[in-house]
């Protein structure tokens, strides 16, 4: 390399951040995935094999995605080659597979491709990749923060080996701000910078795992800090990043995994974890009236009759939210879910049906029988439709010894929990007066 060339090598390395300055030399310096990257793990063994075939990187920004793809070309002493999928097209695509099949042909070695935000691409983009990553010219290392079972097609996702990528520890993040603070060459030692721990603690709250953010922060705090006392304290590391900033796909993970969740925390009766995740998704700007129709589900589901009232407080959180709007609309589904968290639980309703569904779609259906016929159109009468129905308001208990069906069926079955207890013991008399019925029947005979 010419002097010209140092020159501007050295330029472009002060122009990056840190956090693309401080990205790990070696595995050992590489932060977190443990799960696949530690001793004994997949990936490690796919290293020490040196297979690497088509891997899928995924995960949340700031994990260590497009890190860990270079370390993997430079171990594996692959030449690498990066595209982005967001500006790239096919063209491109061609080209880079082109110079990887040259390289390979001419210099017996293999290329790394590595595509950035892998989801961009369409199914044609990702369908000119095949040929190659299946004959072995590239080994293909995809990025991505979207599900990938969601955004790429079946068949890049048969050849490919998965690797979701965790949001770092408190005490990853830790290790890597310190390791900047003390690196003299790559770092920020040579500031003389006294940090305080609290302001620290402040930046890996506020990232949540995201490595580059925390470092691009506690760079902006040191290099603004004036003054001859060099202090990172709260105030600085406050005042060097944006509001935190929730990770959130409204048409991705985030959104089913935290709907998921809020579903499971009020089945579960825990108010708590239930506040929580509907707070993850208001802040994160999830449509109220989505976050309502799911709690008035929820209130029929897992509520059921074991308290009625739940239904009806969750219906009107609903035509409420869309009469009131937010911020206040976060009031009313507070309100509904916590009400619902708390309300005894029953599913009985919610099964009933579904295996009313079943029986309608996979048996014989069953006749309604005469009596229970409609008998007010002009003819039904002679027909004999509504013969021997029996008004049940007619008799002093409001109830008569009537079959509806025609065979013996049992869909709902209250649970002793709640409202739906006495439901139980209400179904209990009538099978009791059914049964002595049908004895002082058999006793007449």
């Amino acid at each position: 390399m010419g002097l010209f060339d140092q020159q501007e090598a050295g330029n472009l390395e002060k122009a990056k951040p840190l956090a693309a300055r401080m990205r790990p030399q070696s595995l050992e310096e590489f932060a977190g995935q443990q799960h696949f990257l530690g001793e004994g793990k997949l990936l490690r063994r796919i290293l020490a094999a040196d297979r690497i075939g088509s891997l899928i990187f995924y995960g949340a920004p700031g994990t260590g995605k497009t890190s860990l793809a270079e370390l993997i070309a430079q171990q594996s002493h692959r030449r690498f080659e990066a595209l982005n999928a967001a500006s790239a097209g096919i063209k491109e695509v061609r080209a880079a597979l082109d110079r990887a099949r040259d390289e390979l042909a001419t210099g017996g070695k293999q290329t790394i491709l590595f595509i950035d935000e892998l989801h961009h691409f369409s199914k044609v983009q990702q369908d000119v990749l095949l040929p190659d990553v299946e004959t072995g010219i590239v080994s293909l290392i995809g990025a991505t923060t979207s599900n990938p079972f969601f955004s790429l097609v079946s068949a890049l996702i048969s050849r490919s080996q998965i690797f979701e990528f965790q949001p770092l520890t408190s005490d990853d993040v830790r290790q890597l701000m310190k390791r900047a603070l003390n690196d003299e060459k790559r770092g920020l030692a040579r500031y003389k910078v006294t940090v305080d721990p609290e302001a620290l603690d402040f930046l890996i709250e506020v990232c949540d795992g995201d490595a580059r953010r925390s470092l691009n922060a506690l760079e902006i705090g040191v290099l603004s800090i004036t003054g001859s006392e060099r202090v990172f304290d709260l105030e600085v590391a406050q005042e060097s990043i944006q509001k935190k900033a929730v990770q959130y796909d409204q048409d991705g993970d985030a959104h089913y995994d935290s709907a998921s969740a809020l579903i499971k925390s009020m089945r579960g009766s825990d108010p708590d974890a239930a506040l929580y995740w509907l707070a993850r998704m208001i802040e994160a700007g999830e449509d109220p009236r989505f976050l309502a129709r799911r709690i008035v589900i929820a209130a029929a589901e897992d509520v059921g009759n074991a308290d009625p009232t739940a239904l009806i407080l969750a219906t009107s959180a609903f035509e409420a939210i869309e009469k009131i709007g937010m911020p206040e609309g976060r009031i009313l589904l507070s309100q509904a879910v916590t009400y619902i968290a708390t309300a005894p639980k029953s599913n009985a309703s919610y099964v009933a049906i579904d295996e009313a569904i079943h029986d309608v779609k996979n048996k014989a259906l069953i006749p309604v029988p005469i009596y229970l016929k409609d008998s007010h159109y002009s003819g039904a009468k002679q027909l004999g439709h509504g013969e021997g129905y029996q008004y049940a308001h007619d008799s002093e208990q409001g109830w008569v010894d009537q079959d509806y069906l025609g065979v013996e069926k049992e869909y709902y079955r209250p649970v002793e929990r709640g409202f739906e207890a006495t439901i139980r013991k209400r179904l209990e008399v009538f099978k009791q007066r059914r049964k002595k019925t049908g004895t002082d029947e058999n006793n007449r005979s």
